[in-house]
Order: structure tokens, then C-alpha cells, then sequence
């Protein structure tokens, strides 16, 4: 029999009605801090005064965006806005694909660009220009207060272009580009030109085999950067004169994610120059790390996933989140390096709903099992706190999306979700994954539907041995390429799941590679194979051709109006296991894209998915 619990705290309305806050910037002064956050579909431009010195207290949030608004900024994410110098505005890359100058005052703000869509704004030091990305392809300046002239090209030939800065004078701008088919990932340049447009884009990092991202000047004018090329994504630097790039911290573990959109800081350097903070990736989970040029040493300043960093004067903001921990905004004050670290840490605004923070919510544990071929394949395991569904407990699999990614021990309320209802949750790092290094995160390259499915079944099996979880209660979770390898273990190992849920995941390779999201066109020429010569292997490698071998009940939800990954994938899936006389139920959520933006929906698809386990898993009954 299975026991019943008490009534759930974490319903699906406080999963879904809380907020996303993002890209968090302290002013050039240092007291007050500005981020972007996104309700329901919405974001605004919030500002907040840093009453007391360093983190200390703080004073209310004031929205001072209208019309038109900025741009979402992802989890940990950013390339948004940026500050004046004088700490009197913003300037913001809007929802109309312009970039606007608001002032902090709340005052309508002033249109700068109209052509783009523009995003990664960075103002010069003195404050007459701001370089920014236009499409994703192009490096171009612009004049903040002056309209006699049109705004002018930096860069050259590159596919494509992330993440402008300047240098302290103001005489150069870096930025971050490469060209396809690779992704940023895989190859990739630091580049850096003269603003007075003499001269040629000079590549000052990076190249063939090596990945780069977030080139950031040191206030004496070292060029940081984030490079695999020691085989870890380690913060190197490099000089003036550009003939000696070196790892400034050279440890494996990874310092940064990898660079799916604009706009990431996992490191900033102190105001001085004399030190820089830095996020490290722990097996999954995360800590908040200063380095000491002088000392050569690292002093811890907190636990938890942290992103969005910035450093003004005695300051440090970020952006912080833990299993256990909601995503807020946090300043860490009082800056004191050579043993002691940071002051006390502030938080300075939530995102998702207070109700969470009050929950029974789980820490998970590091795991690891063996490949099929001996390799170790890491992951991550969330207990439930009680056994109400029995013990052992009924196990998700959660695969991550990308798959070049990995979903770390930060907060996720869609996991609490599950978790206080009974459901152990592992999360594997398959390979492809990222957080261990290059060579685990390539060894996907031209075998995506064989290890990253391979990997995941290895870990269910070693799940029901180590009694993680019921072998007859085991369910495949996954969204977008998650849900593709939901799919291929579906049908690889029938007899391994009791069911799976598929979220808006590629069923159809040749038809994923027409795609006309421009970032992903050419993902699958690494993952799979190039085409045209690859074109049977995208036959064989497509979920779509192997739906008669899938068994277990399937649910299946989709936005329609994705454009990353086409409903008509979905759909095919759906009608083909119904003509098979199979169990699937589908369903389409109108407008929503890929992911969902509304609240209603994630109400939906939790209250869908647990009734379909309901009827699918939890039904069974020992004899």
C-alpha cells in the first residue's frame, strides 16, 4: 500500500507564480545596485539603493522602466544593460530591438538605436559611446548623446559576436566571436579592435580546439577571458603586447558555463585591480571564490551557484542560488582579502515566491556510476525527505537540456515539486555535459543518441541496485534535447521505465536541422555528423524512426509557437504511437514557445504530468 503524506506545501501555483531576477549591476558609485526582473512574461529594469556601506542595508525596489521594456535576461544570464559612468541611467536593450537610455529616475527614456536587435550594450568609460551586439553578428558603436552620426561597425567577418567590453582608456573594444560551424563552445576567438577604427580586428585568445568566452579588461589593463585550453574552463590573462596569455587560476574545475546567450559573469575583477572574484563548479554545485594576485591564493566567500557577478568599491554583488536556496540577488560587503574574505552577505531581491524558502526543500548528493563502456558518468541525487510512496521511493531521471549543459544544484522549484511529493530526482551529467572539463563535454561530439542515452540508462540501472529508487517506478524526464534522449531510452531500454515525459524534445534530426533559431543551425553538425555525407546517420539517430520500440506511457508537451524545436516533431511522435495502439497523451500549449513563459501553463504541466504518473506509475501495487 501506499502511504499517504501530509498535504504538499510546494504547489504548482507557488512554482509558478514567482519571478526571474537577472543580470545584477552595481552602479559606477557603488550604491545602488540595478537588475532585470521578468514576470509572466514581462521584464522591467529595477533599481536599488545600498543605504549603509558595503553590502549593509538596503533600501526598496523602484522600477524605473515603462515603454518599451528590456529584453528578458536568462538565469544567470545577462547582456542587458549597462550604466553611465556618472550613475545617472541606463542603457538597455529593449523588446523592440532598440537600445534606450533610461534615466534612474524613472524619467521616459530616449530611443539610441532603432536597427537590430541589439543586446550586450557596454558604455565607454567616458561615457560619449556604447559598443553593443546587433543580431548577434555584428560589433557596432553608437553615440549616447550625440545623433549626427550613424551608428558604425567594429567587427569583421565573424559568424558571430557576444559580449563587447572596453578597455580602461577607452581606446580598444574586445568581444567574443566564432564562426560556424562551431559552436562557442568548441572553437572560439577573443578578438580585440582600435575604437578609432585604424588598424584590423587583432584575435588575442583562442582558436582551433580552444573555447573562449567573457573578455573582461582588468582595471591596469590585462585582458581576462575564460579558455578550456588547459582542458578546464579556467580564468587566464593576457597582456598588452598579447605574446603571453597564462591561466591566472589553473585548477579543474570549471570557472563559467558554457556560453549559450549574452552576457555571462562568473568572474569580475576587484576595483583596484588587486584581486577577482570567480564562480567554481563543484561537481555540480557551487561556490563564490576571490583570488589574491599578490598571494596567489583563494579565499572562499560563499557556498551556492553563483553568476552575474559585479564589483564596485567594497561591494560585490551577485546573483546566488542553492537547492535549499531561492534564487535572490546577494552583496557580500567590506571587502577583506588575505584570510578573512567578505563581510556578511545582504540579499537583496528575491525571485521566486517567499512561500518556497519556508518549504521542506533537500539538498542533493554527489553520485557517480560506471558507463557501459567504463567510464565514470557523474550525477546528482535529491532524496525525498519522507518515504510516502514507498521505500524505496519511485525515481526521475531528470536528463538536462543542450545537451551541451547541465543543471547544477541551484534552485529549482519543479524539483522540490516532486521531491516533497514522495519522488526521488536524479540528474546525470551524461557526456556532453559541462562543469568536468573539455574532453567529458566533446566526447559527445558525433555520438549524440548514444551516450547521453547509454550514460542515463547506467544510472537508472545503478539506481535500482543501490536502491535509489523502485525498478518498477523509474520515469524518464527531459526538455528539448532532454526530452530526445527521453525518447531514445524509451525505445533503447523498454523495460527500463514505467513511463517517460517528453517536454518539447527533438524527434526529427533532418528536420531540427532546418531550424530557424540562426544560434542552433549548425549544433547538430558536431553533435551528429555534417551534412549532406551524415544524412543516414540523422535517419537512424531521429527518435521518430525508432517510436515503434517505445512502450512505456508517454506524455508529451510542446508550445506551439516553438521555433527552436518545430510541435510538428511532437505531433509525429503523438499520432505514430497512437496508430501503434500505444499510451500517449499530448498536448499543445498555445503561444507559448519554447519553454514556458506563462504561469498558467507551468500550473498546467505539473498538475498534467503528476496525474499521468498517477496513473501510469504509482498505480502499480506490489503483489
Amino acid at each position: 500500500m501506499l502511504a499517504s503524506g501530509p498535504s504538499p506545501r510546494i504547489t504548482a501555483a507557488l512554482c509558478a507564480r514567482g519571478r526571474t531576477v537577472a543580470d545584477p549591476r552595481l552602479s559606477p558609485t557603488g550604491d545602488r545596485v540595478a537588475l532585470v526582473a521578468t514576470a509572466a512574461g514581462r521584464s522591467q529594469l529595477v533599481v536599488i539603493a545600498l543605504h549603509a556601506a558595503g553590502a549593509g542595508a538596503a533600501g526598496p525596489e523602484v522600477v524605473v522602466s515603462s515603454e518599451p521594456p528590456p529584453c528578458p535576461a536568462r538565469p544567470f544570464g545577462g547582456g542587458v544593460f549597462d550604466w553611465l559612468p556618472d550613475g545617472s541611467a541606463l542603457v538597455y536593450a529593449a523588446s523592440d530591438g532598440g537600445l534606450w537610455l533610461q534615466p534612474v529616475t524613472g524619467a521616459p527614456p530616449r530611443r539610441l538605436v532603432e536597427h537590430g536587435p541589439a543586446a550586450a550594450p557596454a558604455v565607454s568609460p567616458d561615457g560619449t559611446l556604447v559598443a553593443y551586439v546587433v543580431d548577434g553578428r555584428h560589433v557596432a558603436l553608437a553615440p549616447v548623446d550625440d545623433d549626427r552620426w550613424w551608428p558604425v561597425r567594429l567587427s569583421s567577418t565573424a559568424d558571430f559576436c557576444f559580449d563587447p567590453t572596453w578597455s580602461p582608456d577607452g581606446s580598444w573594444v574586445a568581444w567574443h566571436e566564432w564562426d560556424v560551424p562551431a559552436m562557442p563552445w568548441d572553437t572560439s576567438r577573443i578578438v580585440l579592435r582600435a575604437v578609432d577604427g585604424g588598424g584590423s580586428v587583432v584575435v588575442a585568445a583562442g582558436g582551433d580546439g580552444v573555447a573562449v568566452q567573457q573578455p573582461r579588461f582588468s582595471p591596469d589593463g590585462l585582458l581576462g577571458y575564460l579558455s578550456d585550453e588547459s582542458g578546464w574552463s579556467n580564468l587566464w590573462v593576457v597582456g598588452r603586447s598579447l605574446d603571453d596569455p597564462r591561466p591566472l587560476v589553473d585548477e579543474p574545475r570549471e570557472h563559467g558555463g558554457p556560453a549559450w546567450g549574452q552576457g555571462q559573469r562568473s568572474y569580475a575583477w576587484s576595483p583596484d585591480g588587486d584581486a577577482v572574484a570567480l564562480c567554481r563548479n563543484e561537481d555540480g554545485f557551487g561556490s563564490l571564490q576571490v583570488f589574491d594576485r599578490s598571494s596567489g591564493g583563494l579565499v572562499e566567500v560563499g557556498r551556492g551557484v553563483h553568476g552575474s557577478l559585479s564589483w564596485q568599491g567594497h561591494t560585490l554583488a551577485a546573483l546566488r542560488s542553492g537547492a535549499r536556496s531561492p534564487t535572490a540577488v546577494v552583496a557580500y560587503g567590506e571587502a577583506r582579502l588575505g584570510g578573512e574574505g567578505f563581510g556578511e552577505r545582504t540579499t537583496l531581491a528575491h525571485g521566486p515566491l517567499a512561500g518556497l524558502s519556508a518549504a521542506p526543500l533537500v539538498e542533493p548528493e554527489v553520485v557517480g556510476w560506471s558507463g557501459d563502456d567504463g567510464a565514470e558518468i557523474p550525477g546528482r541525487l535529491y532524496r525525498p525527505c519522507d518515504a510516502v510512496l514507498g521505500d524505496p521511493p519511485p525515481l526521475i531521471a531528470w536528463v538536462h537540456g543542450g545537451p551541451t549543459g547541465q543543471m547544477e544544484a541551484s534552485f529549482n522549484a519543479r524539483i522540490s515539486y516532486w521531491v516533497e511529493r514522495g519522488w526521488a530526482v536524479l540528474v546525470p551529467d551524461h557526456r556532453g555535459s559541462t562543469g568536468h572539463g573539455r574532453a567529458f563535454t566533446q566526447a559527445l561530439a558525433g555520438r549524440w543518441g548514444e551516450l547521453d542515452v547509454s550514460d542515463t540508462a547506467a544510472g537508472l540501472r545503478t539506481a535500482v541496485e543501490s536502491g535509489w529508487g523502485h525498478r518498477r517506478r523509474l520515469v524518464a524526464m527531459g526538455a528539448s534535447a532532454g526530452g530526445f534522449t527521453v525518447l531514445h531510452l524509451l525505445a533503447a531500454h523498454p523495460d527500463l521505465c514505467a513511463a517517460g515525459v517528453d517536454l518539447y524534445g527533438v524527434a526529427d534530426l533532418l528536420a531540427q536541422d532546418e531550424t530557424p533559431d540562426r544560434f542552433e543551425a549548425h549544433y547538430l553538425h558536431s553533435l551528429v555528423g555534417p551534412l549532406p555525407e551524415a544524412a543516414d546517420l540523422y535517419r537512424s539517430r531521429s527518435p521518430l524512426r525508432r517510436v515503434e520500440a517505445i512502450v512505456a506511457p508517454l506524455l508529451i508537451l510542446h508550445g506551439g509557437a516553438d521555433t527552436v524545436v518545430s510541435p510538428a516533431q511532437s505531433q509525429a511522435v503523438a499520432d505514430r504511437l497512437r496508430a501503434l495502439g500505444r499510451t500517449v497523451e499530448h498536448h499543445v500549449f498555445e503561444g507559448e514557445r519554447h519553454g514556458w513563459s506563462r504561469p498558467e501553463t507551468v500550473i498546467d504541466e505539473l498538475g498534467r504530468t503528476e496525474g499521468f504518473l498517477r496513473r501510469h506509475v504509482l498505480r502499480w501495487r506490489a503483489p
